[in-house]
């Protein structure tokens, strides 16, 4: 099975949460799909590399219109994937815009659209605050996201952003040793992974950063641990920097 597929982001919103491969797994579906459009509810870094054009504008639904018709009187030079933000914060990110806007483009879009909606400060496992994540009412997918290597570290702000809230969620303590069951419970829980995932929208957790077999073998126990407290319909196991699937748990 391929990502597109294993993700479910061949249409519609797909929204990246959690930590430990958003980015990634967002770039990696934007060069793979058909007319993407890359875009976030919240603080972004610099991704023009990772698409083909980025455009910065209050409206989205407008700038998509107008990149459409400059690309038409090009003779269809390719626009997509399209990654588009309300401004640049400063050097090294954009800013993203609030979930109703992402609605308004995904409405008037006829490709998927790829959205990150919370941040992790670039940690391998996380748990949301009170104002996150940023999910758009409309989302189809939303993909939260656990790295395999966070797995025998310490429960700590090295390794996880927010440790005090993930221990919360898993009955456990700051400082613990993060185990399969512990990262497997907080992504299936409505107060971690799945929280703010709209009631029509289908959760596929994915588990990254997979990259050999004693990776996998605890990746299947968090994955074991997320159906025991979610009704998912699968979990993916994957190294997203190549990208590739290593399975999909039922």
């Amino acid at each position: 099975m391929n990502v597109v597929d294993a993700l479910d982001a061949s249409e519609g919103t797909t929204c990246l949460v959690g930590a430990g491969g958003k980015k990634t797994t967002l770039y990696a579906l934007a060069s793979r799909l058909d007319r993407a459009i890359l875009t976030a509810t919240v603080r972004i870094p610099i991704f023009d590399r990772q698409v083909a054009t980025v455009r910065t504008a209050a409206d989205p639904v407008t700038a998509l219109a107008t990149v459409r018709e400059e690309y038409h009187d090009r003779d269809g030079e390719p626009a997509f994937p399209l990654g588009l933000v309300p401004e640049r914060e400063r050097d090294d990110r954009y800013r993203g815009y609030d979930p109703e806007t992402v609605d308004r483009l995904s409405g008037a879009h006829d490709g998927p659209v790829l959205v990150k909606a919370d941040g992790a400060r670039t940690r391998l496992f996380k748990a949301p605050n009170d104002r996150e994540p940023r999910i758009p009412a409309g989302a189809d997918t939303v993909v939260p996201v656990a790295s395999v290597q966070a797995v025998g570290e310490p429960l700590s702000e090295a390794v996880v952003h927010r440790p005090e809230r993930v221990a919360a969620i898993a009955d456990a303590t700051v400082g613990d040793e993060i185990t399969p069951e512990l990262v497997g419970r907080v992504v299936a829980d409505e107060a971690g992974g799945l929280k703010g995932v709209p009631p029509d929208a289908t959760a596929i957790p994915l588990v990254n950063m997979v990259d050999d077999d004693a990776d996998e073998a605890v990746a299947r126990e968090i994955a074991t641990a997320i159906h025991e407290h979610a009704d998912v319909p699968r979990v993916v196991l994957a190294r997203m920097h190549g990208p590739a699937i290593v399975a999909v748990v039922t």
